[in-house]
């Protein structure tokens, strides 16, 4: 048993036996599972296991992962290294459970917080049953296999090669990066697909299920990731941030929740802390007379009431703590560090 099975025995042991001080995030009915569900395979045995989606920054994991599961359980904007940590999207059917594991951008790390990232991304690897390669269609390709096919040299499980972003190239080039990519590393099946548009995913993942063990549930059936509600609060607003702010202030910024209390009757309050590395990055966040930070949490209120589905006050600080991404303390209470 590896260690990300043994920790899903003790999670759902956990969730079942045990009342919870946190708030998980529970699954509700959606159309990718029912999809899934074919009446015709009922006698087949039940299939469950985990699904490491990697790939460079910004090739689309994230997307792909939240198409999968059907909800969006990762941060999904344009810049790259949105996702910094390993999360688990879940999707479970009468027939089958995939957990997916979605994992920061392989790179070359500059500063602590990376080489944590790729640490996690790497440990992904031995740790699923299943690995889907996430490559951008639409970009060089030749980067990829020094990034990425060079970690899976030793890898002995099933391995697929994602192509995304196939709406934005010719069918020539397609052609030409399928040849490149089934020399470069024996895959076990070659998907071209646009997980934007949803084109050609729904084979990628017929294929992925039946690769997956012969086993039971790894998780409860109605829950969706192993993150807290609070997780995902923060990661909106660090979303936000991301999709606001250009070049350095996204990189150098974390969010803590403060306080996350639940009142009956009454909007639920919210405080989060965004951190900085400087001074001069705190004065940019807040803008001029404090516009910018109100336009940040005016946006991030939004979607954190459409995900919660229920009406919140949120209150926004920001704080500097100097070289963050290098301190390993920080870095550890800010749940990037183990």
């Amino acid at each position: 048993m590896n260690r990300a099975r043994a920790e899903a025995v003790k999670n759902i042991s956990n969730a079942t036996g045990s009342k919870k001080k946190e708030r998980f995030w529970w699954k509700k009915n959606t159309p990718s599972s029912a999809e899934m569900k074919d009446q015709s395979q009922e006698a087949l045995p039940f299939r469950a296991g985990y699904v490491a989606i990697i790939g460079e920054p910004n090739v689309g994991k994230s997307t792909l992962i939240n198409l999968f599961v059907g909800q969006n359980v990762s941060a999904v904007t344009r810049k790259p290294q949105t996702t910094r940590q390993r999360i688990l999207g879940i999707l479970s059917t009468d027939q089958f459970q995939a957990v997916f594991i979605d994992t920061p951008g392989l790179l070359e790390p500059r500063y602590l917080l990376h080489e944590i990232m790729v640490r996690s991304a790497v440990n992904a690897f031995w740790d699923a049953d299943v690995i889907i390669v996430v490559a951008d269609s639409a970009e060089d390709h030749k980067s990829e296999k020094s990034l990425v096919i060079e970690k899976l040299q030793n890898i002995k499980k099933p391995v697929y090669l994602a192509l995304n972003k196939i709406d934005l190239i010719s069918e020539q080039k397609l052609r030409k990066l399928v040849k490149y990519y089934g020399e470069v590393y024996p895959f076990r099946e070659i998907f071209p697909i646009s997980a934007l548009k949803q084109s050609g995913t729904s084979d990628l993942l017929k294929s992925v299920i039946n690769d997956l063990p012969v086993h039971p549930p790894l998780y409860p059936p109605d829950i969706v990731s192993d993150y807290p509600e609070k997780f995902f609060v923060g990661e909106i607003i660090r979303e936000k941030i991301f999709e606001s702010y250009k070049e350095e202030i996204p990189y150098s910024t974390a969010v803590e929740i403060i306080e996350y209390s639940e009142r009956e009757g009454r909007k639920d309050v919210i405080r989060a802390e965004i951190i900085v590395e400087r001074e001069s990055q705190k004065a940019i966040l807040i803008g001029k007379g404090g516009k910018a930070m109100k336009e940040i949490g005016k946006k991030a209120r939004i979607d954190i009431e459409k995900f919660l589905g229920r009406e919140v006050f949120l209150e926004l600080f920001v704080k500097v703590r100097a070289n963050w991404r290098n301190d390993q303390q920080w870095l550890r209470r800010f749940g990037y560090l183990k």
